[in-house]
Formats: C-alpha cells, structure tokens, sequence
C-alpha cells in the first residue's frame, strides 16, 4: 500500500491533515476552510486540493456542492490503508488497533498455516527460508525486523496455494508492520526465530496440524509481547 507520509511538503499536508481527523482533531462531519487550512499551514491551494485528494482516496474526506468539503464518518475510512493505521498509533488509537490485529490473525494465520502444510512448493520453502534468515540477522534493527517478519508471513499466504488467501497480505501487513516497528523498537520482544523456525518446519514437513498448532503458539507469543507493549502505558495512567 503507498504511503504518502513525508514526501515533501505535499506529503507534509497529507499528515498533519490526516493525523488531525483520525486523531478527532478535525470531527467527522466538519466542513474543512480549505483557504485557512492553506493559510495555516503555509501551503498554496493547489497543494491543499491535492493532498485533500489524497486523503479522499483513503475515504477520509470528500466534497459535495453546496456543502464543500468535508470529513466522512468513520464507517467511510479506509482502516487498511498504512497511512491511517500508522496516524491512529500515531495519536493514540493504537492499543485498539493492535487487539483488533490480534483477533483478526488468530482466524486467519493458524489456517493458513495448516493449508501451507499441505500444499507447499519447493518455492515456497525457499522463501519462507530466506524470511526467517533475515530475521535472525535483523534482531538490533527494528525496521529491518519489519521487514523480514512481514515476508514471513507474506510467504506463508502465498504458501497455501489460494490466491484470495495470498492477498490477505492487504489486510494484515500494514498493521503487522507497525506492531512489529513498536515492538522491536521497544526491545519488548524475545527472539522471534525459534517460533517462525516451528511453524517453517512443520510447513516442510507436511504436518498441517502441528504448523497448526506452531502458528498458534507463535500468536500467543505475539499477543504476550503486546501485552508487556501495553503495561507501561496502563501504569502511567493509574
């Protein structure tokens, strides 16, 4: 998914924009003063129009005669876009964000790994492989760790031979990213090889029920590792 965060000042309005509307900066429904916005931000119109159309894309905004433009309800924002995931950490939704990504992984990633048992390829143990080599050399660099977690679990999808199954790499990458970037960041984690070796070798081994079993192992040391995320938070606010 593109991000448009920090490209130049163009992507400079695009953040301060969107971070300010899914933060409740901006509420849903508040028609936008494109000139004072511009105004304030010491940007032209024509960079306001276009980052404007960048925000509509992610179901943000959108314009209406008579009424201008305006900030849609949340039912309307595309909660899969990297951009908005990152502005929803960003400004103090991300615990939510994170349990949801939990939920939603425990469906699908322990099925997913069950199918790839059965219908890997040659490939896609190679693959698989390279992921879990990067990882074990990206331990002190988060955003290397992102990275290779994110092929791991790229490789797993396409591991299972469905194409629909493949492309669920939209729904989960972006927020797994982000998860990973925080919690590598925060040295919160313990090694993450030894519970992605169990899951590729159950994969190579063609035993669906315990890659099965290995991925759900794995999530539940993810879910520890958000948890332990998490506590400083709750502490400093009790």
């Amino acid at each position: 998914m593109v991000s448009y965060s920090g490209r130049g000042v163009h992507g400079q309005v695009v953040h301060t924009l969107g971070a300010r509307i899914v933060g409740g900066g901006i509420g849903e429904g508040e028609i936008l003063d494109v000139g004072a916005l511009g105004a304030e931000l010491d940007v032209s119109l024509t960079v306001m129009r276009e980052a404007l159309k960048v925000l509509a894309g992610k179901g943000l905004t959108d314009a209406r005669q008579k009424r201008g433009t305006f900030v849609r309800e949340r039912a309307h924002w595309n909660l899969l876009d990297a951009d908005v995931i990152r502005w929803r950490m960003e400004t103090g939704d991300g615990t939510q964000l994170l349990h949801d990504l939990a939920d939603v992984r425990s469906i699908i990633e322990p099925a997913a790994a069950h199918r790839a048992a059965l219908h890997r390829t040659d490939a896609d143990l190679t693959a698989l492989d390279a992921a879990l080599g990067a990882m074990g050399q990206a331990q002190v660099d988060s955003a290397a760790a992102a990275e290779a977690d994110a092929a791991f679990h790229r490789a797993l999808l396409a591991a299972t031979g469905n194409e629909l199954l493949q492309r669920m790499d939209m729904l989960l990458e972006p927020g797994l990213r982000e998860r990973d970037r925080m919690v590598h960041s925060h040295h919160l984690a313990d090694d993450p090889v030894p519970s992605h070796r169990a899951v590729l070798d159950a994969i190579r081994d063609q035993d669906p029920a315990r890659a099965e079993l290995a991925m759900l192992n794995l999530l539940a040391k993810a879910l520890a590792d958000l948890e332990r995320l998490a506590a400083p938070k709750a502490a400093t606010r009790s």
